[in-house]
């Protein structure tokens, strides 16, 4: 059993995945939304909106996510955020978990 708590100084961090248990996804926070154009080749990256609002950008569409909702990316697909409110905090899941598939996009 793994019980983690988010470090309130790290904007963003991973909790776990294949590297400290026997999971084959990564499940991580991030207390603001990163503004990081990017993308993946294999992952579906998952967004669980805990609190506050924020606003994503998906292949150039601005979605607005709110507490309670999740924003499901595919492969490929480009995505940032935007905006978010002071208060705002998501969780994360890479699904499946496979190092170095972020490809940054430079603007």
């Amino acid at each position: 059993m793994l019980h983690l708590k988010p470090n309130k100084k790290s904007p963003k961090a991973w909790f776990c995945g294949p590297w400290n248990c026997g999971l084959k996804i990564a499940i991580g926070y991030a207390n603001q939304g990163i503004s990081e154009k990017h993308y993946h080749k294999k992952i579906h990256e998952i967004y669980l909106v805990a609190k506050g609002t924020s606003t994503a950008m998906v292949n150039k569409k601005k979605i607005q996510l709110k507490a309670g909702d999740i924003l499901v990316v595919e492969p490929n697909e480009i995505h940032t955020f935007i905006k978010n409110s002071s208060d705002y905090f998501h969780f994360v899941v890479h699904s499946p978990c496979v190092k170095k598939d972020k490809i940054i996009v430079k603007k």
